[in-house]
């Protein structure tokens, strides 16, 4: 009897306490709920009022823009008014006299007119008759070579290195027919050769596109007379494309016999077929600025014989 009536009380107790726990469970529930539903209200009338705040102050009607946004529009408006109070000092600073290095930088730039080609015309020291019959028949002199640089944005200058002895004859009479015409490139570290004609149209390549700011580079012979108004029109025709190779183009047998004439080291390299990729006659021809920019950035390993054909 005893054992029953204490298990009916311990019944009792254990269901009395699961209640309590249910009623704790479900106040705190009822609880977070409201806090919840609270916070969710207070945020959506912050909502309102910002969005009623923004309409009033802008003249707008209803707008459907984010907390976020709004946040954003009034950052902008802070870095606008700072701003144009940067713009009232700088303007009174360059009423003073004080104006930064790099607008006069720009403006100087911005007032140099594009050019179109730069070419260069390659020679060596013995052809100083070709060099006179250019000067008379198609390449201008003087304040005419200025003007054609300035009108119609064609740079040219003969082309040369130096002897193998530095500082003899030949270098002092190119140094004064130099200072006297005005007209050359001088490739102080290229040796005249025969043998060495691809590595100094690869310098002058690199020269002119360190020096100037182009759309085209060309290589001239000295025996070649051209219509330079003609190359001006073709090298134009071309403008809209960013990667271009101009000239005569041409391919030929790979000869791997030593004892022909144009006997190539590495035939092997030109596969079965044994021919030339296609590429320009080397009297002639032009490049955009991007290649020319690829041979200045890549000078160092690129091999001369890739760029254009012996003279």
């Amino acid at each position: 009897m005893n054992g029953r009536g204490s298990s009916n009380r311990l019944s009792s107790t254990s269901g009395f306490r699961s209640r309590i726990s249910f009623l704790m469970l479900s106040m705190f529930s009822t609880m977070a709920a409201l806090y919840v539903a609270g916070r969710l209200w207070l945020d959506s009338e912050n909502r309102v009022y910002l969005i009623q705040e923004l309409d009033r102050r802008t003249g707008q009607g209803h707008s459907a823009i984010s907390v976020d946004d709004t946040l954003k529009i009034i950052t902008c408006r802070e870095q606008q008014k700072r701003l144009a109070a940067l713009q009232t000092e700088l303007g009174k600073a360059s009423q003073e006299g004080f104006v930064s290095k790099n607008l006069l930088d720009n403006s100087e730039r911005d007032s140099k007119k594009k050019l179109l080609a730069v070419v260069g015309v390659s020679t060596n020291f013995g052809n100083k008759k070709n060099r006179d019959a250019i000067r008379k028949a198609w390449m201008p002199t003087g304040a005419a070579l200025k003007k054609l640089e300035e009108e119609k944005g064609i740079v040219i200058r003969f082309v040369i290195g130096r002897s193998s002895s530095h500082r003899d004859s030949s270098d002092r009479a190119i140094d004064d027919e130099s200072r006297h015409s005005n007209d050359f490139i001088i490739l102080n570290d290229h040796v005249e050769s025969p043998q060495e004609q691809a590595k100094k149209t690869k310098l002058f390549f690199v020269h002119a596109a360190e020096h100037w700011d182009a759309e085209f580079y060309a290589k001239v012979n000295d025996n070649i007379y051209v219509n330079i108004d003609a190359v001006g029109a073709v090298l134009a025709s071309h403008l809209d494309k960013p990667r271009v190779y101009i000239g005569c183009m041409k391919s030929g047998e790979v000869f791997s016999q030593p004892e022909n004439k144009w006997y190539e080291p590495e035939w092997w390299k030109f596969g079965d077929g044994k021919s030339y990729f296609r590429h320009a006659s080397g009297e002639i021809f032009a490049i955009s600025k991007t290649l020319a920019q690829f041979i200045s950035i890549n000078k160092v390993c690129m091999r001369s014989s890739l760029i254009g054909s012996p003279l």
